[in-house]
């Protein structure tokens, strides 16, 4: 167990929030019925279309022990309305990343609802716990998605669990509950995984993208650099290859879905094919380690795998 301000977590381990809509109400709620910390990824979405997921994922809930948050980017062009529409439908926590906003912690002060930001220095940590965070993700560069250093978890964790005070969740290559144990052994409190989590039952992305982190093997996660200006972790695909090779189909429409995109391709829409499962098309993130995963399984096998090394 673990405690984020006055929220108990029973289980310390955080579903990464994945977007576009890989982790949500779904997911979400299994995990959080595990008594996990069950993350919606609201980047990309409308205030509606938040709102509607968090309902769903409150009327799957049916355990105590776990709670529910969101995964916002603060990259995202509608981040604080996000953020605001989280907190009026009650959400347990808010995790946000890809950038930092100081202005969150004065916008929750007061809610209930607790801030954990996604950092990778001890240096924003600090800064973290100074403006009042109820604990803080520390994310190496083996992680899946956007990428905040260039760094492995393993190679930042210990300096900054022994400097800070508040929780600290470890992220980056935690794929297998031995990889959770190492994370243990550098000081964390719990654990976040988003790769392992793609593979259950019950996310919500096509077969197609399940199967890529099954089927993929060592050497095939790659570092690319995405249009919302960061480096990125993602499963070799035709469509990464365009981006490796700086030769990307540009996008032909724009939604102004971020604060600052270089316009190279659109990072949302091919996300979203990957999602649908569009091998050609579509990008996949995965963290650097997800060849280790060679089954689909359902979140309740999943921690009970897990369960063991916290209860050691």
């Amino acid at each position: 167990m673990v405690k984020i301000g006055d929220l108990e977590i029973k289980v310390p381990i955080i579903q990464g929030g994945m977007a576009i809509r890989v982790s949500m109400a779904k997911l979400a709620a299994a995990v959080a019925n595990e008594g996990g910390l069950g993350v919606i990824a609201g980047t990309t979405l409308s205030t509606d279309e938040l709102k509607a997921e968090i309902k769903k994922a409150r009327d799957m809930i049916t355990n105590q022990g776990g709670a529910l948050g969101v995964n916002i980017m603060y990259a995202v062009s509608n981040f604080m309305d996000l953020v605001k529409a989280s907190i009026e439908d009650g959400i347990d926590v808010i995790i946000f990343g890809a950038g930092f906003s100081r202005d969150i912690f004065e916008v929750v002060k007061g809610t209930g609802v607790k801030v954990i930001p996604i950092v990778s220095t001890l240096k924003l940590a600090k800064i973290s716990q100074k403006l009042g965070a109820d604990a803080i993700v520390v994310e190496g560069g083996n992680a899946g998605g956007h990428l905040g250093t260039d760094l492995d978890s393993w190679d930042i964790m210990e300096e900054i669990t022994q400097n800070i005070d508040i929780p600290v969740f470890g992220a980056g290559g935690v794929i297998t509950p031995e990889d959770a144990q190492r994370m243990l052994s550098l000081g964390v409190d719990g654990v976040q995984m988003g790769s392992r989590f793609v593979a259950s039952e019950e996310c919500e992305v096509d077969d197609f993208f399940k199967n890529m982190y099954v089927n993929a093997k060592e050497g095939d996660i790659v570092e690319m650099m995405s249009s919302a200006g960061l480096p990125a972790n993602a499963i070799m695909s035709p469509f990464v290859q365009k981006i490796l090779d700086d030769n990307p189909d540009r996008p032909t429409h724009c939604v102004k879905c971020l604060k600052k995109c270089t316009y190279k391709f659109c990072v949302n829409e091919r996300l979203v094919r990957g999602h649908d499962g569009d091998y050609e098309g579509g990008i996949f993130f995965a963290g650097r380690d997800a060849w280790k995963i060679n089954e689909i399984l359902s979140v309740h096998e999943i921690f009970n795998r897990f369960k063991k090394v916290f209860k050691e």
